[in-house]
């Protein structure tokens, strides 16, 4: 008996270890900007279309029946790199909806990633339906199949299972939502739904403060001290912030943070605003930084904490530790608001308020200024790595 469980123990920790993996970033893909859609439990992030039924079973996303639906991204995505592995009946019918809008038939706001190997009207699977025909291609029936996709402009490259299906452009559809088919009564799942968006520019050339400028605190003589070392921006003390000379209205923003408490058990506060007013001392929308929870229980953020936005909507989750660089990816388009840490979403939001310039009372719509906060004179943070794009208008 004893031998054979030593023999069960062996045979089943890889297939253990390797569902462990499922719905997860490694460390190098969090520093290089990949984000996950989904995160393997919940539905955060996704918003629910028809009448399909969708449910999370052990790291996988189902539809088994219900009629027609999908499960679409509240967030926007332009240009990117997409990977997702999928698995339906051989004779299943999906697909995956890129550059949707979040209203409306998605096949008719954006493009239709077509799961069916019967090949209707020509277009099978690996192409964008009615728009771009791929290569002969059939994904493998009730197994997992992997697509990989690149959508840069107007271009778009598929790859299935490895192997490349599509190389065609089609400038259609600018920016959207992502979308998961389930079109009849056979099952469809999916998983391992990761994004890295594409496209973004440096803000800060890790060498100077060329492109920012300082913000004091009116009517204060607080000191704010920002430096640059080894392409590492550095602040200390506050209060004030290092705003962009660029503004931005939809952007995707991205950057790594590091807070270096001075003493133990103290968090420093901090924060990155977004659509500021120029000139506007701690103006625009805020994604807090503060790595401090409640209880022992990093659900319990204190203060809104890492990945919240201020005010509105706390983090779902603390995930990082102070001394460590951590990644941050923040995307607005419109009313909406989304902040992910280490490729995980923690906040979303839709800001329901009349329009206005004062962001902290009203919904602010326009441009503004990308700026770093520093709080006050405890404050001792570093960043790398700012880089941002402006998404287009649907």
């Amino acid at each position: 008996m004893r031998i054979l469980i030593c023999i069960l123990a062996v045979l089943l920790a890889p297939h253990t270890a390797a569902a462990s993996n499922h719905n997860t970033l490694t460390p190098e893909e969090a520093a290089a900007g990949w984000i996950l859609l989904w995160d393997g439990k919940t539905e955060y992030g996704w918003e629910w279309h028809g009448d399909a039924r969708w449910k999370v079973e052990d790291g996988v996303l189902r539809s088994d029946g219900g009629g027609y639906g999908w499960l679409g991204t509240t967030s926007m995505f332009a240009d990117f790199e997409l990977k997702l592995e999928f698995r339906t009946p051989e004779d299943g019918n999906s697909g995956i909806f890129l550059r949707s809008a979040r209203r409306g038939p998605p096949h008719e706001t954006g493009y239709e990633l077509q799961i069916f190997n019967r090949q209707p009207q020509g277009y099978n699977t690996g192409s964008l339906v009615f728009y771009v025909k791929a290569e002969p291609a059939r994904f493998e029936g009730g197994q997992w199949n992997q697509y990989e996709v690149r959508a840069v402009g107007s271009r778009f490259v598929v790859k299935l299972n490895g192997r490349e299906v599509l190389d065609a452009n089609d400038s259609s559809y600018a920016v959207g939502a992502i979308g998961l088919q389930h079109n009849v009564d056979k099952p469809i799942e999916f998983r391992n739904i990761k994004l890295k968006p594409l496209g973004l520019s440096p803000l800060f050339n890790g060498r100077d403060l060329d492109g920012w400028r300082k913000v004091d605190r009116p009517n204060r003589d607080d000191v704010h001290e920002w430096s640059v070392r080894d392409g590492i921006l550095h602040v200390e003390k506050g209060a004030g912030q290092l705003e962009t000379e660029k503004e931005f209205k939809n952007l995707v923003l991205q950057l790594a943070v590091r807070t270096n408490p001075p003493h133990a058990g103290h968090h420093p506060n901090s924060g990155v605003f977004f659509r500021g007013e120029k000139g506007v001392f701690w103006s625009g929308y805020e994604s807090q930084i503060r790595n401090e929870f409640r209880n022992g229980d990093r659900r319990q953020p204190h203060d809104f904490g890492t990945g919240g936005l201020y005010f509105y909507v706390p983090a779902r989750e603390v995930i990082p530790e102070d001394g460590e660089f951590f990644y941050k990816t923040v995307i607005a388009h419109g009313r909406h608001l989304a902040v992910w840490v280490n490729g995980i979403q923690t906040s979303d939001w839709e800001d329901p308020r009349p329009p206005g310039n004062y962001a902290r009372r009203q919904a602010r719509l326009v441009p503004g200024v990308v700026s770093l906060q520093a709080h006050d004179p405890t404050t001792n943070l570093d960043f790398k790595n700012i880089r941002a794009v402006e998404l287009p208008e649907r």
